[in-house]
């Protein structure tokens, strides 16, 4: 177990990364601090700069064994923190308001744990991930050449979920995250003279048809293998000007699915609305894609582990509400490696992920810790 000292420790440091906080790919600091403290560890290797900033240590056990991954994520939000504690952010418009910082926590503490009493095979990998928020980080750690040294063959990860109670856990076999993908669609025609619009190309009518039509190609509901949402987050017109008609315009779409393979589909569908409208209108069209997450599927045999180091700590189990919406890209290391993802409760009143006011409850730190060794000593002794 940890020491009270250790606890203490952990979450000034938590604190200390809440109060510097780094948005995706831009992480170069937070790394910096995180492999400072893995080398007081002294692991057996640190690897770094992988798919970015990304900061791997490895713990080797005595014995040959599997080789099994923690992860946790290094980036922040670009969204202004509006609370007041005294560890609050530091940096205009970002704060980590998605519990990262306390995820490093929960590696860290583990770290401390194997430095004193290694397993006694196979070997952990502390895993440092870039760019989570945006869906790139996990599919450029894994398409490192450096990862082939740390490839495993399990992979577990923690996330706090504010809406359960307290140090409770949800998870369950199959599906979890759904996938995603933002798409901007820009429209582009010609300028005019308010007075005269008709010397122009407007993008107004292309716009006023493709936001009910791409609503409707995806209505929520049910997360079933069927399930499409379509969700439009930003829309502008020309110029925030009065003597100046349209002539250019931009949608921002996110679409999700509840597995990898519809996306495409959706897609298409999506940009074949846009090309026809833009053509009905004598418009230009071009697509760029954005935030792309794979969909997270959790290993039966994985949850099993976890479900039962769970029940070894007499934590509360249960499948929550999932899966849900929102997306994780932790699913891309279980495309060769049997993944579970486990939801550790906030608090069923605290504040959501991403809201302003929102800050990692501190009293995670020893529990997440504890779940993660539990699971690597069932594994590896």
């Amino acid at each position: 177990m940890l020491s009270n000292a250790d606890v203490q420790e952990l979450t000034e440091f938590r604190r200390e990364l809440h109060r510097y906080p780094e948005i995706s790919r831009q992480e170069a600091g937070t790394a910096a601090r995180i492999v400072t403290e893995l080398e007081a560890l002294a692991p057996d290797a640190i690897l770094r700069g992988l798919g970015g900033h990304g900061v791997a240590a490895v713990f080797e056990g005595i014995g040959e064994g599997p080789t099994v991954l923690f992860r946790a994520e290094l980036d922040a939000l670009p969204i202004e923190e509006i609370s007041t504690f005294d560890w609050r952010s530091d940096v205009p418009g970002k704060g980590h308001l998605c519990g990262h910082d306390g995820h490093m926590c929960f590696l860290l503490g583990l770290g401390r744990r194997l430095s004193r009493a290694p397993v006694s095979k196979g070997r952990v990998v502390l895993m440092f991930q870039p760019a989570e928020e945006d869906g790139s980080g996990a599919r450029a750690v894994v398409a490192d050449p450096a990862f082939t040294q740390i490839a495993p063959e399990y992979a577990f990860a923690i996330h706090n979920e504010p809406g359960i109670a307290l140090g409770q856990v949800a998870t369950r076999a199959g599906l979890v995250n759904c996938a995603s993908q933002g798409m901007a669609i820009k429209l582009s025609g010609k300028t005019a003279h308010a007075a005269n619009p008709e010397d122009g190309t407007s993008p107004a009518l292309a716009i006023s048809t493709l936001i009910p039509q791409l609503d409707s190609l995806g209505v929520g509901g049910v997360i079933d293998d069927a399930f499409k949402l379509v969700t439009i987050t930003h829309v502008r017109i020309g110029e925030p000007t009065f003597g100046i008609a349209p002539g250019d315009a931009e949608i921002f779409i996110t679409l999700r699915t509840a597995q990898d393979a519809p996306m495409a589909e959706l897609a298409k569908q999506a940009q074949e609305m846009a090309q026809r409208a833009a053509q009905a209108h004598g418009l230009k069209v071009s697509f760029e894609t954005c935030d792309d997450f794979a969909a997270s599927i959790n290993d039966a045999e994985a949850v099993q582990i976890a479900c039962a180091a769970l029940a070894d700590l007499g934590i509360e189990v249960s499948d929550g509400n999932l899966p849900i919406r929102a997306s994780e890209d932790f699913g891309v290391f279980g495309w060769n490696a049997k993944a579970a993802m486990l939801c550790l409760g906030a608090g069923a009143e605290h504040a959501a992920l991403h809201n302003p006011d929102y800050d990692f409850p501190d009293d995670l730190i020893p529990l997440g810790v504890n779940i993660f060794e539990r699971i690597a000593r069932d594994l590896l002794g």
